[in-house]
């Protein structure tokens, strides 16, 4: 059984810096991954991704500049920096892992929640302005 985990999350004012992560564990668990977010009363969105191979990386465009998602070392632990962060960032937050056999996301449907088999429970992120 797949498990993955976030953790990080908190409450910061406008303008601050939180760093969240992720790790999977367990038979399937792969090297590509997302994160996501939703907002109470919104829909879960894409925010960023990276896959393995050549660590390609894709972001929403709110996240453009200001996030930066990376991988530890080895294959199973990942991290969002998040700068510069708004009262409209404030949700929980998402790791979604892709099963090893699946190979990379396309790169056009990297936040594409369909593209990941394996989901946390989410770490909540509170901006105050």
């Amino acid at each position: 059984q797949v498990q993955v985990i976030e953790s990080g999350g908190g409450s910061v004012q406008a303008g601050g810096s939180l760093r969240i992560s992720c790790s999977a564990s367990g038979p399937g668990a792969g090297p590509n991954m997302a994160w996501f977010r939703q907002a109470p009363g919104n829909q879960r969105e894409g925010v960023a991704a990276i896959v393995f191979g050549d660590g390609a990386t894709a972001y929403a465009t709110f996240a453009k500049g200001r996030f930066t998602v990376s991988r530890g070392n080895g294959r199973s632990t990942w991290y969002l920096q998040m700068n510069s962060l708004t009262p409209e960032d404030t949700g929980m937050y998402y790791c979604a892992n892709r099963n090893v056999n699946r190979g990379p996301p396309s790169r056009s449907y990297m936040l594409h929640p369909s593209e990941y088999n394996y989901w946390g429970r989410g770490t909540q992120v509170t901006v105050s302005s």
